[in-house]
């Protein structure tokens, strides 16, 4: 029966990570920030969410819509999760009242299965990725005609920084003005192809879930921080202007001392909550001198190092300057999983590191991400649900 027929979308969306940091709501319903945020989109070959939302008149009503996330049943009542299904519905049934003959997919439950290649809750940006996959499947399977930036105001209801997750390249999110967040968006600073010669060396400290969660991390320091004020009126404004300047002029010294001015700046709002929150950790701050090293070494700045909420140290820098700094992790990492064999070929650093700096990453660096920047969402034919409505066993 085609009442019967399974309709299937699949998309995969990258993490992002941001080097003007997004902390703190305005209003914490509609996930509107207190500042801008502008990040870079990495490659989704080494950090990917990929999601098939499905639906079918043959689904149980009664059961509702539902997410399998890397192999196990999540919820989807949350308030967030709700907001981006009642954003794609409505949408999906002005299209149907415009033109009767489409199929009603706006009135069948939504089955979602979505697998991350990382870490989930461990500081990697990963309800980044997996909100706007979800987003962008369900407006793939309701064949939404809106634009990235018109779904990022929807997959900004689900995680703040999904917003950025729909574009490749450098790109900004606008907090914007409008009480009703029609203004809080995201639109691309510049393609990936702009400036692709941008690397990332991510130095997973902790696989673990974080001890506080962004959003209540968020909340506190808002409501305490004296500090915060200082950072929305004055410091991230500013930060917002040279980073765009410094992406557009692909001026990787400016990239560098924004990025990582902007990431002390985040974590010292952290630190001046009451009570203080504390994401970064030794391992972490072992990350940051190593960084100074390498800098040192080279006499001009080639790392740049940020931290979001959560201990792992993502360091940006120019292909050119690999053996630099690749070169000097891997003299210290050479063990750790994740390298790739022809990326680290024949590299030789002569950077040498303090043995206190050393011993702490030997001792707390788990993995090793090397990634660079890269494209916005992709559609695929890889579906993790099957015609029949199964989801698919892998």
């Amino acid at each position: 029966m085609a009442a019967e027929k399974v309709y299937r979308a699949s998309t995969t969306a990258p993490v992002n990570i941001a080097v003007v940091k997004y902390w703190g709501k305005r209003d914490p319903k509609l996930n509107l920030p207190t500042n801008s945020s502008l990040s870079v989109t990495l490659s989704q070959a080494d950090l990917r969410t990929l999601t098939t939302a499905s639906c079918s008149a043959s689904y149980s009503a009664a059961e509702g819509d539902s997410l399998i996330l890397n192999g196990e049943p999540s919820d989807v009542a949350g308030a967030r999760t709700q907001a981006c299904f009642r954003e794609l519905r409505t949408r999906r049934a002005a299209l149907e009242a415009a033109d009767p003959s489409l199929p009603k997919l706006s009135t069948m439950p939504v089955h979602l299965v979505s697998e991350n290649n990382f870490p989930t809750a461990a500081g990697l940006a990963s309800s980044a990725a997996g909100f706007a996959a979800l987003v962008r499947a369900i407006a793939n399977l309701y064949e939404l005609p809106a634009s990235p930036s018109e779904l990022s105001k929807i997959a900004r209801q689900g995680s703040g920084s999904a917003c950025r997750s729909l574009f490749g390249g450098y790109v900004a999110w606008r907090m914007g003005s409008e009480a009703d967040g029609s203004d809080s968006l995201a639109d691309q600073v510049a393609e990936a192809a702009h400036w692709p010669d941008m690397r990332a060396l991510v130095l997973v400290v902790s696989a673990a879930k974080k001890g506080v969660s962004s959003t209540s991390g968020m909340q506190q320091t808002v409501a305490t921080s004296g500090l915060f004020q200082e950072r929305i009126s004055k410091v991230v404004p500013q930060n917002m202007d040279l980073m765009e300047k410094a992406i557009k002029e692909r001026d990787f010294p400016a990239f560098a001392e924004v990025t990582m001015r902007d990431s002390n700046s985040f974590h010292a709002t952290c630190a001046d909550t009451y009570p203080p929150i504390f994401y970064m950790n030794d391992v972490s701050k072992a990350a940051i001198r190593a960084v100074e090293a390498i800098n040192a070494a080279a006499g001009r700045t080639v790392a740049a190092y940020t931290f979001d909420a959560g201990p792992n140290a993502v360091i940006y820098y120019l292909e050119k300057d690999t053996e630099a700094v690749v070169g000097t992790i891997h003299n210290v990492l050479g063990d750790i999983d994740g390298w790739k064999p022809a990326a680290i070929e024949g590299l030789k650093s002569t950077v040498s590191l303090d043995e206190g700096v050393t011993s702490t990453l030997k001792a707390g660096v788990s993995r090793i991400i090397m990634t660079g920047v890269g494209e916005g969402p992709i559609k695929t034919d890889e579906y993790l649900v099957a015609e029949d409505g199964t989801p698919v066993k892998r």
